[in-house]
């Protein structure tokens, strides 16, 4: 995250209630909480706050699909949050909850958003069973202020509130989770985003978007997660939704797009792949990157504890996916005890078994791609697999979501499934077609010519 230097008290106190939204003075002129957007929701305690340090004008508050952000109030020109941890019965798409724990009745916890300058007041308040603490994890602060239970503060016991006051010295993508029994706490739900915006920001976004990676192992059944699992994670989220309860992420052409991207999965490094773009990852958990270093491409690796934003220009309407790149982490509540059935005949097997197991259907042997986004599953479990899309199932779950790119956008809402223009849409092949190219099916495969490697002709 990028540091800033050189910040004197005077004009901390000037900006710390400033934003573009909410209760703000411009000189000494009273504007009302109602009058503009912004991060969360402020309440006037008559702050001055000069134009001199005013937010630019080109802020946008982050978007957070299938969460939320946390309302505060400005006292005394003083940022006031508060969090409560507690249990939250969370739902990873239909079919599958669990009681989790988290933040104000959510899973993930709500969305932190503030400015670089800001002085912020977060009051935590436990209503778990257990002692717990809070890490704002990438935060510069004072050392008593970093949240590591017995090492900077005694434990948050159960019924116990906590204050936590600092001046945010930076902007970028950081996060916040427990670290108190972090195993256990981590692997129960306790994380969540804090954004932290530049005061001026250097570059103009039309769209702000920031997803949390999680992974949870929820057995078949079952009405909590285990956090004593070590590598073999079944539920694998995106904003602690699994693929098809993913809220798809829309942008009209020609809009600049970022997408925050934080990982407090307890293991598991994710490699996130953007179908149909090349995007520059602009910054890490420590700051922006310097435009000559930004690297150019569609997939980016998120280690765990890490967080990565990537910028493009939207420049090529359609549904396109974005998913990890690592193949069981686009499947809902895999096992991996089953046996290999792929090229196994299973003529007969069905009728033999269910002589023993009535309902008995053997799958598998031609793969996971037939039957499973249907397929009857136990109480509280969802498919391995996703949901309907416009040419069929989509067969993916898990770690997956849709950019929907449209010339045209009405609202908020999901714009339905792209309609793809005459003549860019993968069909059947005609048998003219195959004909005028020359492709004789039959042969398919028999005419490589691998003298050199190029094949073509000269």
């Amino acid at each position: 995250m990028s540091r800033k230097s050189g910040v004197s008290r005077r004009k901390l106190l000037l900006s710390a209630g400033a934003g573009v939204g909410g209760a703000l003075l411009l000189g000494s002129r009273p504007v009302s909480a109602s009058a503009a957007e912004g991060p969360g929701r402020e309440v006037s305690d008559g702050a001055l706050v000069s134009d001199e340090h005013a937010p630019s004008a080109n802020f946008r508050p982050v978007a957070v699909p299938n969460g939320a952000k946390l309302s505060w109030r400005l006292v005394n020109g003083v940022k006031v949050f508060h969090l409560v941890a507690e249990e939250v019965e969370h739902e990873f798409a239909p079919g599958l909850k669990a009681r989790c724990w988290g933040y104000n009745g959510r899973v993930h916890g709500p969305c932190l958003e503030a400015m670089e300058g800001d002085r912020v007041r977060i009051y935590v308040t436990n209503r778990l069973p257990a002692g717990t603490s809070v890490h704002w994890h990438g935060v510069l602060l004072p050392n008593g202020m970093d949240g590591v239970g017995g090492l900077n503060q005694a434990p948050i016991r159960p019924g116990q509130t906590f204050k936590y006051e600092f001046t945010l010295r930076q902007h970028g993508t950081a996060m916040y989770h427990s670290h108190h029994d972090e195993m256990t706490q981590i692997g129960m739900g306790m994380t969540g985003l804090f954004v932290i915006h530049p005061r001026k920001p250097l570059r103009v976004v039309d769209r702000d978007y920031a997803i949390l990676l999680h992974e949870w192992r929820i057995n078949v059944g079952a009405s909590r997660p285990n956090p004593n699992e070590m590598t073999d994670f079944n539920v694998l989220t995106m904003n602690a939704k699994v693929f098809p309860a993913t809220e798809p992420l829309l942008a009209r052409t020609g809009e600049r797009v970022r997408i925050r991207i934080g990982n407090l999965s307890p293991m598991s490094h994710h490699s996130i792949h953007l179908h149909g773009y090349e995007f520059r990852v602009t910054e890490t958990g420590g700051g922006p990157i310097p435009e000559p270093a930004q690297l150019l491409d569609p997939t980016v690796l998120v280690p765990v504890g890490g967080t990565r934003t990537i910028e493009f220009v939207a420049h090529e309407p359609g549904d396109w996916a974005m998913h990890c790149h690592m193949t069981h982490h686009v499947m809902n509540q895999m096992g991996h005890q089953a046996p290999n059935m792929v090229g196994v005949d299973v003529n007969g097997l069905d009728q033999e078994v269910d002589r023993v197991l009535p309902g008995y259907s053997a799958m598998g042997q031609t793969g996971m791609g037939v039957g499973m986004a249907g397929m009857a599953v136990p109480k509280n479990s969802i498919a391995m697999l996703g949901g309907e899309g416009k040419h069929g199932a989509i067969t993916m779950g898990g770690m997956f979501t849709i950019l929907k790119v449209r010339d045209h956008l009405a609202g908020h809402g999901d714009p339905g499934w792209y309609e793809a223009p005459k003549g860019t849409l993968a069909a059947l092949a005609s048998p003219e077609d195959l004909k005028r190219d020359g492709v004789d099916v039959a042969r398919a495969g028999l005419a490589v010519d691998a003298s050199d490697g190029r094949g073509g002709e000269g």
